[in-house]
């Protein structure tokens, strides 16, 4: 659909609806176009109705933190969805549960889980995005993933209908949900287990501790690439395939931690994909393993 068209036919909104919005700025690479318009919904309401009443052809997409996406150089077609603060709430229902909004951070939902002694969600604090990319991509680290936590989310549908899908109707494996394309993840409800506040501090400090050690978290990076293999890791893959500081343009292979790549000042983000598509190459001609992308690459090229 061209852009005047989709202009004239979007729906009316309480919220702050952009045209022709800059996304470089809003994820953590720093790189990329612009989103046809980006929707700010002023609350659940404003939501529903306007995808509700958006033209079926028009694609949708969610965006969190940013943090685990390329966004091509040729922009986002449609409209992208950004969950701000009336999606932010994390809330305690009893001793093991928290109802989580899709815009929530990863370091709320592990500290408001800390503070009402709720164990078992301290991994959360060390991925850095939101609920809806968590509940999307089954996130995880350090042992843990989404499904040990997810009793149900509550979810938008492209077609506007709002839908509570449980664990089982995801159908989730590593780092992949089968939630549909267009869908909006709303809420969700993660469930732990009685611990300690002091306890539960501790960990998060030590995951908090391990991550600054070994990953290049003060660069534009995107997280981690690559899915790792069954059996193996996706780091070592790539750095016993000479890959440890390779750069293309302005985008290079981290020299702390080879499953990262960050963006050294101004890499495109054809830059960044094309770097790990050399990866991908050099790593199959060495070990013979094809590694999957873990990083989401959205929009035009």
């Amino acid at each position: 659909m061209a852009q005047a068209l989709i202009c004239e036919t979007l729906p009316q909104v309480r919220g702050k609806l952009t045209p022709n919005a800059p996304l470089a700025k809003l994820v953590w690479f720093k790189s990329g176009g612009a989103a046809d318009h980006l929707f700010e919904p002023a609350d659940h309401q404003d939501l529903t109705d306007f995808i509700a009443a958006l033209d079926p052809s028009v694609p949708v997409m969610a965006l969190g933190l940013g943090s685990n996406m390329i966004v091509r150089d040729g922009g986002v077609p449609g409209v992208v969805v950004r969950l701000g603060k009336p999606f932010a709430k994390v809330e305690a229902t009893d001793k093991t549960t928290l109802r989580c909004g899709g815009g929530a951070s990863g370091i709320l939902v592990s500290s408001t889980a800390r503070d009402a002694g709720i164990a078992g969600l301290e991994f959360l604090r060390s991925i850095p995005g939101t609920v809806g990319g968590f509940v999307r991509m089954n996130g995880g680290a350090y042992g843990s993933e989404v499904k040990d936590i997810l009793a149900e989310c509550e979810v938008l549908l492209r077609d506007g209908s709002l839908v509570t899908l449980g664990l089982d109707d995801l159908g989730y494996s590593y780092r992949h949900s089968q939630l549909p394309e267009g869908a909006t993840v709303v809420s969700a409800l993660f469930r732990g287990k009685p611990g300690e506040p002091e306890a539960i501090q501790a960990e998060m400090d030590r995951i908090a501790a391990s991550r600054e050690a070994s990953q290049p978290l003060r660069s534009k990076t995107g997280g981690s690439t690559f899915k790792n293999p069954d059996g193996g890791k996706a780091w070592q893959l790539v750095d016993e395939a000479g890959c440890r500081g390779l750069t293309i343009g302005g985008a290079q292979v981290s020299e702390k931690h080879t499953n990262f790549m960050i963006n050294t000042g101004g890499a495109t983000s054809a830059d960044i994909e094309g770097l790990g598509e050399e990866v991908r190459k050099r790593v199959k001609a060495k070990s013979g393993i094809e590694l999957e992308w873990e990083i989401q690459r959205v929009g035009r090229k």
